[in-house]
């Protein structure tokens, strides 16, 4: 059993847990849209990676989007292989819980993506998203390409001054590169699906706020 860590810091690579050489057992399909968790992607595709705090509520905002492929709750951020749930809860892994947006960009841009992002969560509470405490729960964009870099911080400046005139401080969202992206297990996936808990419930949903980034979407 792991205790979840007092201080929300994260732990450094000799303080993390060591978890396993074995990938997360899941299956490969999706449970709203038509494609595959796993891939191969359709050429041209584009992977884009977004921490919001609990990732249920998160990956439900992206599967709506026109243009978006496959969607997947998961873990990156942190230290420790192919974490646990409870593992990645007690803190001691480093891993934010993320959500993997696969996307056309033909269809739907990054920034457009951005703007769901920026506008679904407070980004300004550091290591926790409303009452869920925890560096999992941490605000972060984990890049893919330079672009994305340039993009993500780009958009967090223009978002920035509007966040401060609406009383709420700085941004504390983290922009990195991706590094290892770990699948969660098979019940987190889509777990707010009609078909697993259409009455579920995650704490994200319009912030009040409009980052002048990317466009609108609604579900076709």
């Amino acid at each position: 059993m792991f205790l979840r860590r007092m201080k929300a810091e994260l732990p450094t690579p000799d303080q993390a847990l060591p978890g396993r050489a074995i990938a997360m057992p899941i299956g490969d399909r999706h449970e709203v849209l038509p494609s595959s968790l796993k891939g191969p992607f359709p050429e041209g595709s584009q992977v884009a990676v977004f921490g919001m705090g609990c990732f249920w509520g998160a990956e439900r905002l992206f599967w709506t989007l026109p243009g978006v492929i496959t969607t997947s709750a998961g873990y990156a951020g942190g230290v420790t292989p192919n974490p646990t749930y409870e593992e990645v809860c007690s803190g001691m892994t480093g891993h934010a819980e993320v959500v993997q947006v696969v996307y056309d960009p033909a269809k739907i841009s990054y920034e457009d993506l951005l703007k769901v992002f920026w506008e679904n969560h407070d980004p300004t509470q550091g290591m926790r998203q409303g009452n869920d405490v925890g560096t999992q729960y941490r605000s972060a964009i984990y890049t893919t390409t330079e672009d994305q870099r340039a993009t993500g911080q780009a958009s967090r400046d223009a978002f920035a001054p509007i966040v401060a005139r609406a009383g709420k401080g700085e941004i504390t969202t983290e922009i990195a590169p991706l590094g290892d992206y770990y699948f969660a297990e098979d019940h987190h996936q889509q777990y707010l699906s009609p078909t697993k808990n259409p009455n579920g419930y995650c704490n994200h949903g319009p912030n009040g706020l409009s980052c002048p980034v990317g466009v609108a979407r609604t579900a076709s």
